[in-house]
């Protein structure tokens, strides 16, 4: 039984959760999520959230071919190693290292975190990234997998802490999966940059945030 299948059907509960869905949140999913999503919008009656989602998947299909989501030619400049071993240089063993995202370093208490590199927005010389957010709707089942709860606790960690710092993953991004969960390929882990960046809580999401894109070789300070 799918995470979807397992929601409650309770109508308070359902429109509140239906209403977290914005425009823009909806538009940074795949095409097939968008179609998940609907469905699920439809099978529990709410209609605002399954015409939004038609709203969006037509004006995708009005705009340009996106290119294959997939790491720029200047990452391949970059040391690439395992995440495993790049946790490792930083101070930290993961739980799973096949699963985990990030872990707690013994020594200092401080959280550590992956960040799949292309998935980092820029605006106005402030970079975010979508960290984790629930499972609206059966839209984000990693976030109810061990490794989606992990990161979920690490993001509450960082927020009591003040910060964490992040390590930048390069690879090729599977359509209609979140690359925490599945990716086509998975080219490794920069071996030379750390992010310095600051945990903020938007709504039920936990967001890094921190003051600029990062070149390689060179520390990210946070916000």
């Amino acid at each position: 039984m799918s995470s979807a299948d397992k929601l409650p059907e309770q109508s308070v509960f359902k429109h509140s959760r239906a209403r977290e869905w914005t425009p823009e949140r909806v538009a940074q999913l795949s095409a097939q999520d968008i179609k998940q999503l609907r469905a699920n919008a439809e099978r529990l009656n709410e209609s605002d959230l399954a015409t939004l989602c038609d709203e969006v998947l037509k004006s995708a299909r009005h705009a340009p071919a996106a290119s294959p989501r997939k790491s720029s030619p200047s990452t391949k400049a970059h040391k690439l190693i395992s995440r495993g071993r790049a946790f490792e240089g930083r101070g930290v063993w993961l739980e799973d290292r096949g699963k985990s995202w990030g872990g707690v370093r013994k020594s200092d208490g401080a959280v550590v975190m992956a960040l799949w590199a292309d998935a980092i927005t820029s605006s106005d010389g402030e970079c975010n990234y979508l960290l984790w957010a629930p499972n609206v709707l059966g839209a984000r089942p990693w976030t109810d997998k061990a490794a989606g709860r992990e990161r979920l606790e690490h993001c509450k960690r960082a927020v009591q802490l003040g910060n964490a710092e992040g390590l930048l993953v390069y690879g090729q991004a599977l359509d209609g999966q979140l690359p925490e969960d599945k990716a086509h390929m998975v080219r490794g882990v920069d071996a030379e940059t750390v992010i310095h960046f600051q945990v903020q809580l938007r709504g039920a999401e936990y967001w890094a945030v921190w003051g600029k894109r990062p070149r390689s070789g060179e520390d990210a300070q946070g916000v």
